[in-house]
């Protein structure tokens, strides 16, 4: 928003988006995004580039190894010196060409690649193509299950191809390979397939019928969707392939080669069976409606989405992360609203005929479109698509992952009528954006299809052997998954499913809290450490005084909002005009609606922790900044100390990394910092004390901050674990200059259980 004249375009392009779309001569609508397969070349989400090093920053380090065109094994020493981004650069002569496959190099005075025949030079410089080819929509995407008692890794990688311009016969294969003997990098050595699953067509797909699992006597192809005509219409067919996989655990980390019908060659590293995974934790990666992304583009970058992807890239190049922690909001799908076959739900002037609305047909499958093509889009793109590629995803839902959930507009009984607070969910337009966005969610990052896998979690029933399922959906005709994971012996990751079943005044049901706990005390003893990664900060400065304000119908800004006077139209939402923020306020922990479960949930914790000696740190993301929050033991009595954290099983960190992409509002900063420094008396009946850590004592360029406890710009995390203090390490890195990527460290410590277990 720092662009001349971005405010006048913004308010331009909202007033074409307003009026209806017209229907073309075929008599359909233009799509508001449309995305195209990809070239072979741009997999990943970065092009091998063959040019000479330039003074721009460096594109991340592509998947196969190559980084600005040089092997891995033949890279020239780094430069002391770092560029305007911050990142060390490789300093060659320009003259100097890449490296071959077999490292030979070229100058423009000797050149080696002059005294090899024809035949030496065609297989030096040969590029590698997938055969049979397969025209790719999206991935290759990298994610991890589970490691199970045998030391066995188990994951998955999921592929989009269009079938019109992709060959499946034979069904296309994903070879992995490693060597156990080897440091990293390392060579070939055992060569694996993939076993290639089907996960069924295209759902936008309107002629796709229903997908049928294959039984002994059907041949292969009965699995396949292909491309299919109806009245003159074409309708193109994708198929998603989810290749299970698992890898046999060494002594030493690994890294494991694969390609796809081999094709480009890619790589990613696993840990060794006693170690214990580096993660690195981000939410909320995309901008939001009235944003300018390249505000948020510094000097070289392509994009506003890649400063801060570059520098968690470079950082995997140091020392390889294990794991891609998602905490909610992966991609934005605000734009869902902007379809044109939407425009007239959208744009219906009356809110209780709006909830009436009926869902056609063309208004499902442009809803289908809208999220296939966004997905594909996002995650096949620039250094996000290098990262889920490179470093195996582990992700739980947020709420722009479908225009901020079904759950965040609940009507506030007091501001429309007493009607249900519940009717608009149930809505069948509104309903429908929420369920399928929960579906492709659940097919893009889990790698789960409903229709194909079942809901069944018992063991062996699943083939996502970390899946905790727990009720139906309260909106939607899904059950929640949660996912329960080891990242290393003694450290253990609980993704908390708090959307499938969310409602106004519910977060999670009791089916779903009594299924994690089930699993929670069946831990082996030797856990030191639980994650649990929470979309919503769960120990967070209150805002009920502005929750109550928005909600009341005698506000006047609401009003104002309604009728679209004083040009205050934004301030109240398109679909049942409450305050645009109250669904923000509903949303948290700490609202009013949720502060009663909030504070059994921790009591439950609390008693689960002191009786497993396990300590319980929270990751959150969602609010667009950087903070810590602290429960402890309330020592009652001035003249008692404070216990040693590592000593107090109430001792909870709530480790907040947000955003990755957009910074927070100025205005709504300034409100969080003022709250900050308040001491919470929620919990003092249950001995516990809450306040936020002043863990920001200098600003990112040495200056004194605005705000010691919140960080108003874009970060992510890097979790590791410490030897031999076994403290579980949380470095929140947070980006130096706007747009330009280059992140420093705040770091903060878990420390390990050292309290005597007491039983329950």
């Amino acid at each position: 928003m720092d662009n001349p004249g971005w405010h006048a375009r913004r308010r331009a392009e909202q007033e074409r988006e307003d009026s209806l779309p017209s229907r073309g001569p075929d008599g359909q609508f233009r799509p508001f995004q449309q995305v195209l397969p990809m070239e072979e070349a741009f997999i990943g989400g970065w092009n091998v580039s063959a040019a000479a090093p330039s003074s721009v920053p460096p594109t991340p380090p592509p998947k196969d190894g190559v980084y600005m065109g040089f092997p891995s094994s033949t890279l020239p020493p780094v430069s002391s010196h770092l560029l305007q981004t911050g990142y060390p650069f490789v300093n060659v002569p320009s003259t100097r060409i890449p490296s071959s496959p077999h490292g030979l190099r070229h100058s423009s005075n000797n050149s080696q690649l002059s005294r090899l025949t024809a035949v030496e030079r065609s297989k030096s410089l040969k590029k590698r193509w997938m055969n049979p080819y397969l025209q790719f929509m999206c991935g290759p995407l990298l994610r991890y299950d589970t490691m199970d008692e045998h030391g066995v890794w188990h994951g998955a990688a999921l592929i989009v191809t269009a079938d019109a311009g992709s060959t499946y016969e034979p069904f296309p294969t994903f070879k992995y390979s490693w060597d156990p003997d080897q440091p990293l990098p390392s060579h070939r050595h055992h060569v694996h397939q993939g076993r290639s699953v089907d996960l069924g067509p295209h759902p936008a797909d309107p002629t796709a019928q229903p997908f049928r699992s294959q039984t002994e006597d059907e041949p292969p192809q009965a699995r396949m969707r292909r491309k299919r005509q109806s009245s003159g219409k074409r309708f193109i067919t994708y198929t998603f392939w989810r290749f299970l996989i698992q890898i046999p655990l060494g002594s030493d980390e690994m890294s494991i080669q694969y390609s796809v019908n081999s094709g480009m060659e890619m790589d990613f590293v696993v840990p060794g069976r006693r170690q214990t995974m580096r993660l690195a934790a981000y939410s909320c990666n995309g901008f939001s409606a009235g944003v300018n992304p390249d505000d948020f583009r510094g000097p070289g970058f392509q994009s506003g989405y890649d400063p801060v992807w570059v520098d968690l890239l470079a950082k995997h190049a140091e020392q390889p992360f294990h794991v891609l922690v998602g905490g909610g909001d992966q991609l934005y799908c605000d734009g869902v609203t902007r379809e044109p076959e939407l425009q007239e739900w959208i744009n219906h002037p009356k809110h209780e005929a709006k909830k009436q609305y009926p869902l056609t047909q063309e208004i499902l499958t442009a809803i289908d479109r809208f999220y296939f093509n966004h997905y594909c889009q996002i995650f096949r793109s620039g250094a996000f698509a290098r990262a889920n590629s490179s470093i195996p995803m582990l992700n739980m839902l947020g709420r722009p992952s479908y225009i901020f959930s079904l759950a965040c507009y609940n009507r506030h009984p007091l501001t429309l009528d007493d009607h249900d607070p519940d009717d608009l969910q149930r809505a069948p337009v509104f309903n429908a954006i929420g369920s399928r966005g929960y579906f492709f969610f659940l097919l893009f990052q889990c790698f789960i299809n409903v229709s194909l896998d079942g809901v069944d979690d018992r063991p062996g029933a699943h083939p996502i052997k970390s899946l905790i399922i727990g009720s139906p959906g309260a909106y939607m005709p899904f059950p929640s998954h949660s996912f329960l994971t080891p990242v290393g012996p003694t450290v253990w990751v609980l993704m908390l499913d708090c959307r499938a079943e969310r409602k106004l005044a519910q977060v999670c049901s009791l089916e779903e809290y009594k299924k994690v706990f089930e699993q929670l005390h069946a831990l082996p003893n030797e856990v030191q450490h639980l994650i649990i990664q929470l979309g919503i900060p769960i120990a967070y400065p209150r805002m009920v005084f502005l929750e109550s304000i928005l909600a009341s119908k005698l506000n006047p800004l609401v009003t104002l909002g309604r009728s679209g006077s004083l040009g205050l139209k934004g301030f109240v939402n398109k679909f049942n005009a409450d305050a645009e923020l109250l669904d923000d306020l509903n949303d948290h922990w700490t609202s009013k609606y949720h502060k009663a479960e909030r504070n059994w949930f921790i009591g439950q914790l609390q008693l689960f922790a002191q009786h497993r000696k396990i300590r319980i740190t929270f990751l959150s993301g969602d609010v667009h900044c950087a903070a810590v929050g602290v429960l402890k033991t309330l020592q009652k009595g001035k003249r008692l100390p404070a216990l040693a954290p590592a000593s107090d099983h109430r001792y909870m960190l709530n480790v907040v990394t947000s955003t990755f992409l957009p910074r927070p509002p100025i205005g709504a900063l300034t409100m969080v910092s003022s709250l900050s420094t308040k001491r919470h008396r929620t919990m003092h009946h249950a001995d516990t004390d809450e306040e936020m850590f002043p863990l920001f004592t200098k600003d990112t360029d040495g200056s004194k901050p605005k705000s010691q406890y919140i960080m108003g710009r874009r970060n992510w995390c890097s979790i590791t674990l410490e030897h031999p203090s076994e403290e579980l390490l949380f470095d929140i890195r947070v980006e130096k200059k706007k747009g330009h990527g280059e992140t420093i460290g705040y770091p903060i410590r878990a420390p390990p259980p050292r309290w005597t277990p007491k039983m329950a």
